[in-house]
C-alpha cells in the first residue's frame, strides 16, 4: 500500500506545475470564454492534481489505481482543451506545443504509476 505524502510524488507536483501553467495561460482568453473554456480547462487541469491527492489517501492501492485514472481523464480533458484553445486563435501553436509535449509526459508518469499500484503486493513510498 502507498505510504508517505502526495506531495512528494512528482505526479501532484506535475500537476500542480501544469494547472499554475494553465491559470496564466487562461487568463489571457477572451472575457466570453470565462464560463466556457476557461473555466473548464482550469477544472480539468485542478483536477489532475486533486485526484493523485484524494487517492493517496485512501484505504488500499487499488482504491488509489482508480483516482489515478480519474486523473489521466482529466489529463485527455486538458489536451483537448488545449488543442480547441489553439484552434481557437486563444494560443499560439509553439505554447500549445510545449503544454502537449508536458502532458503526455505526465500522462505516461500516471499510467506508468497506475501500473506499479496495480502490481500485487505493491510497496510504494513517496
Amino acid at each position: 500500500m502507498f505510504k508517505g505524502s502526495y506531495k512528494n510524488l512528482q505526479i501532484w507536483q506535475k500537476g500542480i506545475d501544469l494547472a499554475k501553467t494553465i491559470f496564466v495561460l487562461t487568463q489571457s482568453f477572451p472575457k466570453e470564454e470565462l464560463y466556457g473554456l476557461t473555466s473548464q480547462l482550469r477544472r480539468s487541469a485542478i483536477s489532475i492534481p486533486s485526484n493523485t491527492a484524494e487517492g493517496s489517501r485512501r484505504t488500499s492501492d487499488k482504491e488509489f489505481s482508480n483516482f489515478i485514472l480519474i486523473a489521466r481523464g482529466s489529463l485527455a480533458e486538458v489536451e483537448t482543451q488545449i488543442i480547441l484553445a489553439e484552434s481557437f486563435g486563444y494560443i499560439h501553436k509553439n505554447e500549445s506545443a510545449l503544454l502537449l509535449s508536458k502532458i503526455d509526459e505526465l500522462d505516461k508518469m500516471l499510467f506508468a504509476f497506475h501500473k506499479r499500484l496495480q502490481a500485487p503486493s505493491s510497496k510504494l513510498q513517496a
